[in-house]
């Protein structure tokens, strides 16, 4: 399997002190596939200038995602026989880019398959890499194990540059500049053989593509004589355009169907990859879509049967080959973003929530105010005009006060009788006074 550290491997040595790329060749092609020119250069001779811009593009041919940009292809079975293509691309190599008729093997294959309108550049670096022995905690030996020998091959769009003014020294003046030539990063490119767990794999290829919306599978399959494999990008658009087709029909909002439905997809890739930790398996298999995965995952969607059906009949035709990677169906930054979004959402409901919980014990409180002002105005000393128009006797105590008061006569005087116990406080009027005994 390709790995990332065998790749970073490779690339840190693509500096002027370590680098072992011994041979480049090349050849120039015009829009309408004609050669115009072809190198052949002993890469370590080139001025610095030069050496480290094809340096640049040999890396960017080993650059980006594994699965996306980088897919390791394995020969079909006809390919390693005799006259197969794995078989020259072996002769080429152990040629060290010195057989003129196998590199124009190379070239013409290229030509012919590969489908480009436009210039571009073919260049194939030779290098022999000295593998040295690690230990299991990744420490340096000094002894080796192998000579990594291979082919790295880059095809680059050669483009115009663009028009506009600059400064002309012939003419001493601001004119129009003089456009040229201006060979860009590679489009598509291979390493053959691969580097897997810091061995020769003389059964597989490694290779590149810019644009993961497009792996040139025709390319794939007639010029490098390998099985064609979807990027990442790939099977994510072809499953989504599956689904959307699908449900466009009774769905209003397909995108938001469509992030649904990846979301669960996320979870049941999370749940796989947590049970594969919980068994300790070292390299557990990728986690794939099936039709059975496709049910669950719709179950208890608004989506009708027959939309679900439709949507499992299109997808076995579609990856009959090969089922899906689950993980490459998922934007996960179209997740991310729409689960932020969710607790912004949240988040303002709650602040939202509580203004309005503020705002109602604001009002309990000036309720409550508004009570307390008027009981201390009742116990304020009454205004002469306002007494007039009140009853001649105003009593206010607690309520276990007012059951034991009483009426009596004595001496044939009616009188109120309020039984009081020592220290309490009588209010008469606004005048305060206390019991004493």
């Amino acid at each position: 399997m390709l790995r990332n550290k065998d790749i970073l491997e490779l690339k840190r040595r693509f500096k002027k002190e370590s680098c072992t790329i011994t041979k480049m060749c090349g050849c120039y092609v015009d829009a309408n596939k004609n050669k115009i020119v072809e190198l052949n250069e002993t890469f370590l001779n080139l001025e610095d200038e030069e050496f480290f811009k094809y340096l640049e593009i040999a890396k960017k041919a080993l650059s980006g995602t594994i699965g996306n940009n980088l897919l390791e292809l394995n020969f079909a079975a006809e390919e390693e026989a005799q006259g197969g293509k794995q078989q020259y691309l072996l002769g080429l190599r152990e040629s060290g880019l010195k057989n003129p008729e196998l590199l124009e093997h190379l070239y013409d294959m290229i030509i012919e398959n590969y489908d480009y309108v436009g210039n571009y550049l073919i260049l194939v670096f030779h290098d022999a890499y000295d593998v040295i022995t690690k230990t299991n905690d990744d420490l340096k030996l000094d002894e080796s194990e192998e000579v990594f020998t291979y082919l790295l091959c880059a095809i680059c769009p050669v483009n115009l540059s663009k028009p506009g003014l600059g400064y002309r020294a012939d003419l001493n003046r601001i004119s129009v500049r003089i456009q040229d030539w201006v060979v860009g990063v590679p489009d598509v490119g291979f390493m053959f053989p691969s580097f897997v767990e810091r061995s020769t794999d003389i059964h597989s290829l490694t290779y590149y593509v810019r644009d993961a919306k497009d792996s040139h599978r025709d390319f794939i399959e007639t010029a490098l004589g390998c099985g064609a494999k979807r990027t990442a990008t790939e099977e994510h658009n072809a499953f989504s355009s599956i689904v959307k087709t699908a449900i466009a029909p009774v769905i209003e909002n397909t995108d938001e169907m469509l992030l649904n439905i990846q979301e669960k997809l996320n979870d049941l890739a999370e749940e796989h990859e947590a049970a594969m930790e919980d068994l300790v398996v070292i390299e557990p298999e990728a986690f794939t879509l099936t039709t059975d995965i496709i049910k669950e995952v719709f179950a208890d969607s608004e989506i009708p049967d027959a939309a679900v059906m439709q949507i499992q009949e299109h997808f076995a035709e579609e990856f009959s080959d090969k089922p899906p990677v689950v993980k490459n169906l998922v934007n996960e930054k179209a997740i991310e973003k729409n689960n932020k979004e969710k607790k912004e959402i949240k988040l303002l409901e709650e602040v939202a929530t509580l203004k309005q919980e503020l705002k109602d014990t604001k009002q309990e409180n000036e309720e409550k105010s508004e009570q307390i002002e008027t009981l201390v105005s009742m116990e304020a000393p009454l205004d002469p005009e306002e007494a007039k128009n009140w009853a001649e006797v105003f009593l206010r105590m607690k309520p276990d006060k007012a059951e034991k008061v009483k009426c009596e006569t004595i001496d044939g005087q009616k009188y109120l009788m309020i039984p009081m116990e020592k220290d309490e406080h009588v209010n008469l009027n606004g005048v305060e006074k206390q019991i004493d005994n």
